[in-house]
């Protein structure tokens, strides 16, 4: 009842309800965005949802598309702009994704999406992350986010996806406001973004 009624109304009503809301900070974003990250606002990608079907996601770009001499990509760490680091730093990149909460692609609370290349390489205990629909923050966001092995990652997303509740969702809920405040688990020591998964870490 709670995991195929309430869950997925209660993340419709909501979204809707904070798109609504939080309009005028989605503008102000979109023009701060605009002037410091060259003219580039959103960040768009096709991600796994809810038994492996593909959708894209839409985050706040913070970063720059910069290259060098050769025409690759700067790292990461020198891309990200000032308002940038504040956005990620705060977590208001993740705002958009109340879209794709409205769309129905992603709930708010669930596995956080992750690369499409990753599907190839799941075991079939990781798989399980993909048996409900994915979320802006989770289990594994609240016990390390990005301070955490991709091991420990997939153990707390199997978790979830094993034991959802609405008293577990509440507590993720109030943890996550929790770890927003203090800005803990944004990223791993010395980069930017955590590393990739290669189907070992």
């Amino acid at each position: 009842m709670y995991r195929n009624i309430v869950k997925p109304t209660f993340d419709f009503l909501l979204a809707l309800a904070l798109i609504i809301i939080l309009f005028p900070i989605f503008i102000l974003l979109i023009v701060l965005l605009y002037f410091f990250n060259q003219k580039n606002v959103f960040f768009f990608q096709q991600r796994p949802g809810k038994n492996e079907k593909v959708f894209q996601i839409v985050k706040f770009k913070t970063m720059t598309d910069q290259r060098d001499a050769m025409g690759e990509l700067l790292p990461d760490a020198l891309r990200l702009t000032k308002v940038g680091k504040f956005v990620r730093k705060t977590s208001l990149d993740e705002l958009p994704q109340l879209i794709n909460v409205l769309k129905g692609d992603m709930s708010f609370i669930g596995p956080r999406p992750l690369l499409v290349p990753y599907l190839s390489i799941y075991n079939e205990e990781q798989k399980k992350r993909h048996l409900i629909k994915p979320g802006i923050t989770g289990w594994a966001q609240v016990n390390g986010r990005n301070t955490i092995t991709w091991t420990q990652k997939f153990i707390y997303d199997v978790y979830y996806v094993e034991n959802i509740s609405l008293a577990l969702d509440v507590k993720i809920f109030l943890l996550t406001i929790k770890k927003v405040i203090k800005s803990e688990g944004i990223n791993t020591v010395g980069q930017a973004t955590t590393e990739s998964f290669n189907g070992n870490n």
